[in-house]
């Protein structure tokens, strides 16, 4: 029985394959859709020994089907955004604490203790819908500021400029989380030069602005908000953990995750470090549903000496229209 403390003490990359073929082991008994899926790749449970032999299953099975690997039944079931008439995604969440565990810990890993921050978050098209899983994940970061001036902005542009003015020259430790259209909007409407203020963007133009390349979206932030990096945070809907870039769209992963870069044209083979794949998702807290997804996204590992074994650089990341970099 593999167990959360398992999952969230990880501590090596031994560690990390051990568990992962434990899990690998449990979703292919008791999940029937991975179960399938894996079968018609002719891939039997035994024959599987390592991180590289395990089947990824295409996200968008999310669409089409329940994955879920027991009977229990869903405490959240989380949706991906779409247009009107859209096949969404739907996570269906038998265990929400390990979701809870797992951004809680993931945001201690690489931005210290939230009560040390105020977070304010401008995601209108995320609130104006019900089921997303970045607004969950945010509002409890918000509660556990336990700090008043945190809180969600819809379209209150000229009440979320003069606190964000306020509490950056106060001196305060800031964090504006924001969908990317509506952070272009923000300093379309006001120029900032933030001191004390973490920009960070969630991705996403959903429909509302053309696409744009990272580097030229943050390019525009900087000079928008003043500062001189613009960190982004990595997640959807068919995952329960993240990972964050501090900057420069450099990405890492908490120690239950990792990133297997896929050929583009064999999805069952794997690109050497460097070369532009398919990302393929490692997420150990997707223990009740599918922790091996093949996603719809491109990017790219580069070794850097010096770096834990779950450090991932995200340098190229293409979703909806855009290209992000691993």
């Amino acid at each position: 029985m593999i167990t959360a403390s398992d999952i969230f003490t990880i501590s090596n990359q031994k560690q990390f394959e051990k568990i992962a073929l434990k899990v690998f082991r449990f979703q292919y008994d008791s999940n029937d859709v991975y179960r399938e899926f894996c079968q018609l790749l002719n891939v039997e449970k035994h024959q599987v020994k390592s991180l590289e032999q395990i089947p990824f299953l295409p996200i968008q099975f999310f669409k089409s089907h329940a994955i879920v690997s027991n009977t229990h039944p869903a405490q959240e079931t989380f949706t991906s955004s779409g247009t009107t008439g859209m096949v969404t995604s739907k996570h269906l969440v038998t265990d929400i604490s390990l979701y809870e565990e797992s951004y809680r810990k993931g945001f201690s890993q690489f931005y210290g203790n939230i009560e040390d921050y105020t977070i304010l978050a401008l995601l209108p098209s995320y609130l104006e819908r019900e089921g997303s899983s970045l607004v969950y994940m945010v509002n409890d970061l918000i509660q556990r500021t336990n700090n008043p001036d945190s809180g969600f902005y819809l379209n209150q542009y000229d009440e979320l400029i003069k606190k964000l003015i306020d509490l950056d020259d106060s001196g305060k430790n800031i964090i504006l989380i924001g969908v990317t259209y509506a952070l272009l909007d923000l300093i379309e409407v006001q120029q900032f030069q933030l001191k004390n203020t973490i920009i960070m963007e969630t991705g996403g133009m959903k429909g509302k602005r053309k696409e744009m390349i990272r580097e030229e979206l943050h390019e525009i932030l900087c000079k928008g908000f003043g500062v001189s990096t613009i960190h982004s945070e990595y997640g959807m809907t068919e995952l329960l953990s993240q990972a964050y870039s501090l900057g420069n769209g450099v990405f890492e992963c908490p120690p239950w995750m990792q990133i297997l870069i896929r050929e583009t044209e064999d999805a069952l083979n794997y690109v050497a470090n460097r070369k532009t794949g398919g990302i393929n998702v490692i997420d150990l807290a997707n223990i009740n549903s599918c922790s091996f997804i093949a996603t719809q996204d491109l990017g790219k590992k580069i070794p850097i000496t010096l770096l834990k074994f779950w450090d991932v650089l995200i340098i190229a990341d293409i979703r909806g229209c855009n290209l992000m970099v691993i």
